[in-house]
């Protein structure tokens, strides 16, 4: 067996970043004696937030933070805003509550709030093209109130019809794949000609995608590491289904099939908030596995 990497994988810049500030602000709370928390998971990877715990990070449910139901754990703390950002409520009541704010908002998410405020304020009805359910969805929602979400192309119509006004601006979760970011564009413009795309997909995103693409054509099969919660990495999943190759969706090398040890070339991606640490695991239990079943080069 020969194991190809994608010439682009495992976690983006933004997720990097997000991970360095959780384990600097566990260090502190450790010599502080404060207690440390993320404003819901860091990153979409079990465990990446596992070996976070080893530094004291422990994980805050946004939804029971927002009703108010940890208020008196996180007063005094530290609190880390993952990658995906937070409300701008979510700042507000932890300054209320005296607690330490690390902000690991990706800079590109910034972005995307910031363009969706001077939007509003331009007069335009601001749509966002992306799943509603997603945490960078409600962070831009929540520093830009009365922006609404397409997450495909049929909803993309009825918000359509629902629009009073011709202004209308279209962004993008930085997750989302580029064809169904377009798909939703067509859909709006059906109704809105003149509707303003903005560009706001992540070039890692789009980075992973298009090697991926590259791998497929030179692979007999293709597994993808990261959580199954992972937006992007459903994405890359999504791609390899697409490519017509055998494709596994994996968080642990252990949730693979046999199947794969009998391909020749099994190409390795992963997703934009998967850890080095578990690329390299994958490619370790590939490795012994086809020299168990004596398929290794």
């Amino acid at each position: 067996m020969i194991i190809r990497r994608a010439e682009v994988l495992g976690m983006c810049m933004g997720v990097r970043r997000a991970e360095a500030l959780a384990r600097e602000a566990g260090a502190a709370g450790i010599a502080s004696g404060k207690k440390v928390f993320t404003y819901g998971p860091l990153i979409h990877n079990p465990q990446a937030i596992e070996s976070l715990r080893k530094y004291g990070v422990q994980v805050l449910d946004t939804e029971q933070f927002e009703h108010g139901l940890f208020d008196e754990l996180a007063r005094n703390s530290i609190v880390i805003i993952r990658a995906h950002g937070a409300p701008l409520s979510t700042f507000e009541r932890l300054k209320a509550l005296s607690a330490t704010i690390i902000d690991a908002t990706c800079p590109r998410v910034l972005a995307s709030q910031k363009k969706a405020v001077q939007l509003l304020q331009a007069g335009y009805i601001v749509i966002i093209a992306g799943d509603a359910s997603h945490g960078e969805v409600a962070s831009i929602l929540g520093h830009a109130p009365g922006a609404l979400v397409a997450e495909n192309p049929e909803s993309a119509r009825q918000l359509a019809n629902s629009i009073k006004t011709s202004k209308a601006a279209l962004i993008a979760q930085t997750t989302i794949k580029e064809s169904e970011y377009q798909a939703i564009e067509a859909a709006l413009k059906e109704k809105f000609p003149s509707l303003l795309v903005i560009q706001t997909i992540c070039p890692a995103t789009r980075d992973r995608q298009e090697a991926l693409r590259k791998l497929a054509e030179t692979v007999d099969a293709l597994v993808i590491a990261g959580g199954k919660n992972s937006a992007n990495t459903r994405r890359l999943y999504m791609a390899a289904l697409e490519s017509g190759k055998p494709a596994w969706h994996i968080e642990k090398p252990e949730e693979l099939p046999d199947e794969v040890f009998n391909k020749e070339v099994v190409g390795l991606t992963a997703g934009a908030s998967t850890p080095d640490f578990i690329v390299d695991e994958v490619e370790k239990y590939l490795m012994q596995g086809a020299k168990k079943y004596g398929t290794a080069e």
